[in-house]
C-alpha cells in the first residue's frame, strides 16, 4: 500500500491508474466498520477489479467550537496497518495545509439545502454538514474517483452528500454500506473508544430500543407516537441523555406521522464523553421495483439477472399478457373483441414459476406455454389483447395481489403508473427503434424463427410502440417519478450494475441486504 500525504503524490498515484478508483473517506481512528468498507470498495465491478484509495483527514470545518477536534483520536501508523490489512491500495493522509491551502476562511464552502441539515443532528451540530459537504466535494475533485463509499450508520451524512453529488453533476456514484455492529449490537464508531466499559455496556441501550421499537413495528404498531415514545423512555431508563428520536422518511429526513415507505427511527444520546447515533429502516412492506419500457428493450433479460443479483422475486408481466393472447388464440376468440375475450378471464389459472435453472416458466389452463408465448404469432396480436379494458384490469388485481408483500421487481408497460405506482423504485428502461430491431432480429434467429428485414421489423416496432402508447386503457407511459436508462450500446451487466445503483440509492442495505 502506497502512503500519499500530498496534492503531488495523489495526484500522480492518480494519473498512473488505468482501473476504476474507489474512495473511501475517513477521519481515521479506523476500526472494524472502516474495514468493511474498504472490502467492499475493493469488490469488482463488471469484472474489473478497482484501485482503493482510502483517505485520513481529521476535517476542522466539520466540528464545532465545544466538539472533540483537539482530542480526536489520532495514529497514523496504525490506521496504515489496518487499511493495508483490508486491501486498501492507497492511502492519503494530507496535513490540514494540503487539503486547505489558502486556509479555512477563504475556502469556497458547500451549502447542502437546508431540509436536510437542519434536521436530526443539524440542529445539535450547526455547521457541521457544511464542513462535511465542502471537504468531501473538495477530496472528489482531488480524487475524481468512479465510486465514493460510504457506512450508512451515518444516514444524514449519506443522504446530503448523495444530494450534493447530484446537485454538482459530479461524475460519481455514492455507495452506501449497512451498519458494522460490535458483537454487543453498538456500531463501531470512533467515538466508541472514549468509552468505559461500564459506559460501553450502558450505550448497548441505544441499538436494543431501537431493535425493540422495529419489532413494535412489525407487530403492526407503526405509528411515531408510539415508536419514539418507547424509544425514548428506554434511552432514558438506561440513563442516556438523548438528544433526538424522531421518525423520518428515509431519502427527504421529514416528519413522518405513521411508518410509510422507507422510513428511519433515528436516535442520538449521550454517554459518558461521547455522542453516539444510531438507526433502524423500517418500512410497511419490502421494497417493489418497477421496470417499464417499450418492446425490444431487454426488460425481461436484465430484469430477470437483477432480481437474481438483489434477491427479489421477478413478476414478468409481459409473459402474463402473452400468455393470455396465446389462450385467447388457442380459443379461436377475434383478439379485438372484447366482449368475447372477456369471458375467458372467468377462472384464468395463470401461473408464473422458476424452473430448476432458475428460468421462468409460464402455464396457462395447465398448458405450459414458456416457448410458446415467444413467437411471432402471439407477439403481433399482444397489444391487442393487453388493451381491453377487462384485460388490465383483471390482469393488474393479479399482479397487485402478488405484491402485497413487496420484495418483488415487476416489468411491462404500465408497472409504475398502474400497477404499482408506489414503488420504490420505477425505471422506464429503452432503446432505440433500431437497435431493438437488431435484438429481435437475433432472438427470432436464436428460437428458430424466420427473421424478417430489420426494415420490417423497425416498422413492426414503431406500430406497436404507437399502439401501447395511445391506447385508452394503461397506456405506455413513464411515470413521472421514474429514472430513464437508455439501453444503446450497454452490455447486459453494465445494464444490471446500473440498476443496482438505482435501487441501493433508494433502499438501505440494512433494509434489503444483498443475498449471501
Amino acid at each position: 500500500m502506497q502512503l500519499l500525504q500530498s496534492r503531488k503524490q495523489l495526484a500522480a498515484w492518480r494519473q498512473g491508474l488505468a482501473v476504476p478508483v474507489h474512495f473511501v473517506p475517513t477521519m481515521g481512528a479506523l476500526h472494524p466498520g472502516h474495514q468493511q468498507l474498504f472490502r467492499r470498495a475493493a469488490e469488482p465491478v463488471v469484472g474489473q477489479r478497482p484501485a482503493v484509495l482510502a483517505s485520513v483527514f481529521v476535517n476542522p470545518l466539520q466540528f464545532g467550537p465545544a466538539e472533540d477536534f483537539e482530542r480526536y483520536p489520532r495514529d497514523l501508523a496504525a490506521d496504515a496497518a489496518l487499511a493495508e490489512a483490508a486491501g486498501v491500495t492507497a492511502l492519503f493522509a494530507p496535513a490540514v495545509e494540503e487539503v486547505y491551502p489558502d486556509g479555512v476562511a477563504a475556502l469556497t464552502a458547500i451549502h447542502p439545502p437546508q431540509g436536510l441539515q437542519q434536521v436530526l443532528c443539524g440542529r445539535s451540530r450547526p455547521g457541521h454538514f457544511h464542513g462535511v459537504a465542502t471537504v468531501v466535494v473538495r477530496l472528489l475533485n482531488l480524487v475524481r474517483p468512479n465510486r465514493l463509499v460510504m457506512g450508512e450508520k451515518d444516514w444524514q451524512q449519506l443522504v446530503i452528500l448523495r444530494k450534493v453529488v447530484a446537485d454538482l453533476g459530479l461524475p460519481v456514484w455514492v455507495q452506501g454500506c449497512a451498519t458494522v455492529r460490535e458483537p454487543n449490537g453498538l456500531a463501531w464508531s470512533s467515538r466508541n473508544r472514549y468509552l468505559s466499559p461500564a459506559e460501553l455496556e450502558q450505550a448497548t441501550a441505544l441499538p436494543g430500543a431501537l431493535a425493540a421499537a422495529a419489532q413494535a413495528c412489525r407487530a403492526g404498531r407503526p405509528r411515531a407516537e408510539t415508536l419514539v415514545g418507547e424509544v425514548r423512555a428506554s434511552l432514558q431508563a438506561a440513563g442516556l441523555v438523548v438528544d433526538y428520536v424522531e421518525l423520518v422518511a428515509a431519502q427527504s429526513l421529514k416528519p413522518l406521522a405513521v411508518v410509510s415507505g422507507v422510513a428511519l427511527l433515528a436516535a442520538a444520546v449521550h454517554c459518558g464523553p461521547s455522542r453516539l447515533i444510531d438507526h433502524t429502516v423500517l418500512m410497511s412492506r419490502s421494497p417493489i421495483v418497477a421496470i417499464d419500457g417499450p418492446a425490444g428493450a431487454g426488460k425481461s433479460t436484465v430484469t430477470r439477472a437483477f432480481a437474481q443479483r438483489l434477491g427479489l422475486i421477478y413478476l414478468d408481466t409481459g409473459a402474463m399478457y402473452r400468455a393470455l393472447t396465446w389462450w385467447v388464440q388457442q380459443q379461436g376468440v377475434d383478439p379485438a373483441d372484447a366482449a368475447a375475450v372477456a369471458p375467458l378471464l372467468e377462472g384464468l389459472d395463470l401461473q408464473l414459476s422458476s424452473g430448476a435453472g432458475g428460468e421462468q416458466q409460464v402455464t396457462i389452463n395447465g398448458h405450459d406455454v414458456t416457448e410458446a408465448i415467444r413467437s411471432p404469432g402471439v407477439t403481433a396480436q399482444v397489444s391487442v389483447v393487453a388493451a381491453h379494458g377487462c384485460v388490465r384490469e383483471a390482469l393488474t388485481r393479479q399482479q397487485q395481489a402478488m405484491g402485497e408483500r413487496g420484495g418483488l421487481v415487476a416489468e411491462g408497460r404500465d408497472i409504475g403508473t398502474a400497477v404499482f405506482p408506489d414503488a420504490e423504485l420505477k425505471v422506464f428502461l429503452t432503446a432505440t427503434t433500431a437497435e431493438r430491431a437488431r435484438r429481435r432480429a437475433l432472438d427470432l434467429g436464436q428460437r428458430g424463427f424466420a427473421v424478417p428485414p430489420l426494415a420490417e421489423l423497425e416498422a413492426q416496432i414503431a406500430e406497436r410502440d404507437h399502439l401501447d402508447s395511445s391506447r385508452e386503457v394503461a397506456p405506455l407511459l413513464q411515470a413521472q417519478d421514474a429514472v430513464e436508462l437508455i439501453t444503446d450500446g450497454m452490455a447486459i451487466e453494465a445494464v444490471i450494475e446500473a440498476l443496482v445503483q438505482m435501487f441501493r440509492d433508494r433502499v438501505p442495505e440494512e433494509a434489503w441486504p444483498n443475498p449471501v
